[in-house]
């Protein structure tokens, strides 16, 4: 019977800080709604199992190891979904003297500003590129085949119109 105990309360908090990890990254990306449900649920389940948890705790101490464990797994596992989900916006900062890495981004229709600047080896061009936290891995990827000694700097941001 008690493992069975265990079990639930392992499992609910890895779903309940698997959640919780997904509402602060829902909610920093402006999805309000979205987060007002995540805490709605993430509420229920932590009054279920916090009163699992503490119903006869001087009786059965190994409950705190099972809440505690589940709670480091659960925001290992949030993170990696968060990570897969990739929501917002990056901004890649790219100092390149390569003019060809420039065509081939607009060419792909790269939301892309050039700036014109200058360093101890030459003229450079900064590149300003807005993209989907989704593409970010790609478009540095590319900017690196074609450029190798590119500087590249890349920042979450909040893109507002």
């Amino acid at each position: 019977m008690n493992i069975l105990v265990y079990i639930f309360i392992f499992i609910s908090k890895i779903i309940e800080n698997a959640l919780a990890t997904l509402r602060v990254i829902v909610v920093a990306n402006g999805k309000k709604v979205m987060g007002a449900f995540l805490q709605f649920g993430i509420a229920l389940i932590w009054i279920f199992v916090t009163g699992t948890v503490v119903l006869n705790l001087h009786k059965d101490p190994l409950k705190i190891f099972f809440f505690s464990a589940g709670s480091f797994v659960g925001s290992y596992i949030g993170s990696l979904i968060e990570e897969k989900l990739a929501l917002g916006d990056s901004l890649i900062t790219c100092i390149t003297g390569d003019e060809n890495l420039i065509k081939m981004l607009k060419l792909k229709e790269y939301n892309i500003t050039t700036i014109k600047g200058e360093r101890e080896q030459g003229e450079k061009n900064i590149l300003l590129i807005a993209v989907t936290r989704k593409k970010k891995r790609s478009v540095i990827n590319m900017i690196k085949e074609y450029d190798k000694k590119a500087s590249i700097i890349s920042e979450n941001v909040k893109i507002t119109l």
